[in-house]
């Protein structure tokens, strides 16, 4: 029943997806929000909400744009579970925008193999990037799936220099704005976030239960993933290795962000709704993928009732 709505790509999915993710934004934000009512504070949490909305629709579009997976709502549905198991990524407003800056620069990077515009879509990504390092400084290590882009499509040496010059133009910017509006330079000290590897917060079940399911999930459907990037055309294989790249550059953030409280794993939630997707798109045994399916919408939304 539940395959058979989400298998399809309907305005309908959209919609039951958006409300999903909305009632459990409201959750997680009630206190703030309504307890504590403050006009600015209402707003900014408005604009963040807008920005997992359209970090959703973002997603579909990449993965319909470039046929990564099948016109299903696989990948948003996984993307809206993933990240409503964590109440503390629903209430961490600098990671879920520097997440949808890094989902425009994906955007570009992968479709680099329309072979259209290929250097401006290099200086996008790097710009979009930077900018997302400045809401999220480990985000910066997606500047790896930039230059493994141009190692795919454009192997120049003089591309190389593209995303240096992204990057000069964040930094010229992001000087010009302090100085204006605050007249003072933005300095490194402000940019740069010191890692913590103190997993200690793991151990909580809250946290500790939705990473052990989705981290199942990751290895099970990385067998059928590494299958399908084998039988892939040549032309298909950079866009399914890139995504595979950014799990992995998204692993790395985990590892150095500065808090390790379930919300640094939101960059990791993009590759493998993908990547999930790709399975169940690929899988047929309907009853398996109905139980799975289930399981992992009623994680959520039996986490606050629990804990």
């Amino acid at each position: 029943m539940l395959t058979s709505f989400f298998g399809k790509s309907k305005p309908v999915n959209g919609v039951a997806i958006t409300i999903f993710l909305i009632i459990f934004f409201i959750i997680a934000n009630f206190k703030e929000w309504f307890l504590d009512f403050n006009l600015l504070v209402f707003l900014e949490k408005l604009a963040v909400l807008l920005s997992l909305i359209v970090s959703v629709f973002t997603l579909n579009f990449i993965a319909k744009k470039n046929e990564l997976t099948q016109r299903s709502a696989y990948k948003i549905l996984f993307f809206a579970i993933f990240t409503a198991s964590f109440f503390a990524l629903l209430k961490n407003h600098q990671v879920i925008f520097a997440n949808l800056l890094v989902l425009l620069a994906l955007r570009r990077i992968i479709s680099l193999k329309s072979k259209k515009v290929m250097q401006k879509k290099v200086f996008d990504a790097t710009f979009w990037i930077c900018i997302a390092s400045l809401f999220y400084f480990w985000s910066i290590l997606f500047l790896v799936v930039v230059y493994a882009g141009i190692l795919y499509y454009l192997p120049k040496p003089k591309n190389w220099l593209i995303p240096p010059i992204a990057a000069l133009a964040v930094a010229v910017l992001t000087l010009s704005f302090h100085i204006i509006a605050y007249d003072q330079f933005y300095t490194f000290s402000q940019w740069f976030e010191w890692s913590n590897f103190d997993y200690s917060n793991y151990q909580n079940l809250e946290i500790l239960i939705p990473v052990s399911i989705i981290l199942t999930l990751t290895l099970w459907t990385l067998v059928q993933f590494f299958a399908v990037v084998n039988k892939a055309s040549v032309s298909m294989k950079p866009s399914l290795n890139l995504v595979l790249l950014s799990l992995l550059t998204a692993v790395a953030v985990a590892i150095f962000a500065p808090t390790k409280d379930g919300s640094e794993l939101i960059f990791f939630f993009v590759p493998l709704s993908i990547i999930t997707s790709i399975y169940f798109d690929q899988r047929e045994d309907k009853v398996f993928r109905e139980v799975l399916l289930v399981l992992l919408i009623l994680m959520p939304l039996c986490i606050p009732f629990i804990f």
